[in-house]
């Protein structure tokens, strides 16, 4: 048997699936697309997590479309964030080419131009559904992780959710939090100490500091209400489909704590709200966090912590994440090690230091006698990777380099007429997009800040009244108030004996 049967052999082996799977592509063996040497991913691995990596302009975002595509054909529901802008042609049928034909005819798979259900969301300006939430959903905890709070810090916080909670303030946006703050340590500063404690001035000084931080970063668009229901992220068509919601992130690449307050609040939410889904054929969601690298470039040690406990618990909730980023490096360990697909893409090799960032990326793959990987990781053609996978009994797949399908949808960006239809036909764009500002802490605070100022300007009028009485009552005193002197010579006495002397004089 030559190399190249003993290795297409293990490869349709290596990638045979009983159950419901997607195709990736086919192998490639010494620079030749092997045709009908599918490499395949089990469905029911894909909560395990995974990573798409890959140099610029190498296919990464065109692999992430595949899935994605795939993906919903099954009728699993995903989640992409769109952060460079070139997603949402996933809603039209791509208009085909010489060279998809001649890319599927190698791979032995036939070509076929679709469209997919597609719901554009949002957390900025741009148009779509809008996603929020409150100040109360995000609780104590999480939100002095995302503030990167000291100890101390916290614990206040904790104390003004507490205060809030037992005086039915409710907390929703920014601006609920940021008076309450200010009430702590002015208006209701005797009352928060006698019933919690003494709040420090600096501290909350501080935690305001860092809530403007959030706000100028765009985090006012986003706490607020309505809140957005996770479960609307988990639809069908009236096909089958699994919609594919596109969350539009352009103008957010500068706002990196933005992005990672939002992605860790969105985890934390599905992984509260869905139930357990034990093992099952097929993920709940598969969530795609392009340029992954933005949600660990700020995070602080416990949010970091956080993110990789949300990681390790939450596929047990039929939650597959899947991390998009140039290099693998730009994931932490701990998480790098919780993904059990990975699709490497090439890497360049311009430095000393991207040479030492390839050979320790090709560590992170199984053993192969096909191929020199770190070499091989930088002669990859586009639209090629390394694929690595889990098969259905969770035993990593052989490594194969893989020429990866086309993406049946269009691989470009919508049209402002095509994005505008979009909108305008969604479900729950009007669901999520009114603007709501009912009564909360900021209002209710603003009545009982004005109830005491004015009692305390009836008790400086009755001081004022009172003190005005004391000093009229002592200045009548002083005025009836006799000169000894006068006293005398007014004196009846005084008077009887003086006209007697008069008159015996006269």
């Amino acid at each position: 048997m030559s190399r190249k049967e003993d290795f297409f052999n293990i490869i349709t082996e290596g990638y045979k699936c009983k159950g419901d799977y997607l195709t990736f592509g086919s192998a490639i063996l010494d620079g030749e697309t092997l045709k009908d040497a599918f490499v395949n991913v089990p469905l029911k691995t894909l909560n395990r997590h995974g990573l798409i990596a890959g140099a610029t302009g190498t296919g990464k975002t065109k692999s992430l479309q595949v899935m994605a595509e795939n993906l919903s054909e099954k009728g699993v529901p995903v989640l992409l964030m769109d952060i460079k802008g070139d997603l949402s042609g996933l809603a039209q049928p791509s208009p085909g080419h010489k060279k998809i034909d001649e890319r599927h005819e190698a791979i032995g798979l036939p070509f076929e131009a679709k469209k997919f259900p597609v719901e554009l969301l949002s957390i900025s300006e741009q148009d779509g559904v809008r996603l929020r939430a409150t100040i109360s959903e995000f609780g104590p905890v999480l939100l002095s992780r995302i503030l990167d709070l000291t100890e101390a810090q916290s614990g206040i916080v904790s104390i003004i959710f507490k205060y809030c909670d037992d005086n039915k303030l409710p907390l929703l946006d920014l601006k609920d939090f940021k008076k309450i703050l200010q009430f702590a340590t002015a208006e209701g500063k005797e009352e928060l100490q006698a019933e919690y404690g003494r709040i420090s001035t600096m501290s909350t000084g501080a935690i305001l500091r860092k809530l403007v931080e959030i706000e100028q970063q765009g985090g006012d668009l986003f706490f607020g209400e309505r809140s957005f229901d996770v479960k609307d992220l988990v639809r069908q068509d009236e096909d089958g489909k699994g919609v594919i919601s596109i969350l539009r992130l352009t103008d957010i690449q500068d706002k990196p704590k933005m992005f990672s307050t939002f992605m860790l609040q969105l985890l934390a939410e599905i992984y509260s709200t869905f139930p357990e889904q034990g093992d099952s054929g097929k993920p709940e969601l598969v969530i795609f966090i392009d340029e992954a690298h933005l949600i660990f470039k700020e995070a602080s040690k416990a949010l970091m912590s956080q993110i990789e406990s949300i990681v390790k618990l939450i596929r047990s909730k039929g939650i597959g994440l899947f991390f998009v980023t140039q290099n693998p490096k730009d994931i932490p360990e701990d998480v790098l090690a919780q993904l059990g697909l990975k699709v490497q893409h090439a890497l360049r090799a311009f430095t000393a230091k991207d040479r030492k960032a390839i050979k320790l990326a090709s560590e992170n793959y199984p053993d192969t006698e096909y191929y020199d990987v770190d070499e091989s990781l930088t002669q990859l053609g586009i639209g090629e990777a390394f694929v690595s996978a889990l098969n259905e009994k969770g035993i990593p797949t052989p490594l194969a380099a893989t020429m990866m399908r086309a993406p049946m949808s269009r691989m470009d960006v919508l049209s402002d007429k095509e994005l505008k239809q979009l909108i305008d036909n969604s479900r729950l764009y009007y669901k999520y997009n009114e603007d709501i500002d009912r009564e909360s802490a900021y209002e209710l605070l603003n009545e009982k800040i004005e109830s005491i100022n004015e009692k305390e300007e009836v008790e400086k009028k009755k001081k004022e009244a009172s003190k005005s009485t004391r000093s009229s009552s002592r200045s009548g005193r002083k005025s009836t108030r006799m000169n000894p002197i006068l006293k005398v010579v007014t004196s009846a006495t005084f008077i009887r004996g003086v006209l007697g002397i008069l008159k015996r004089v006269m």
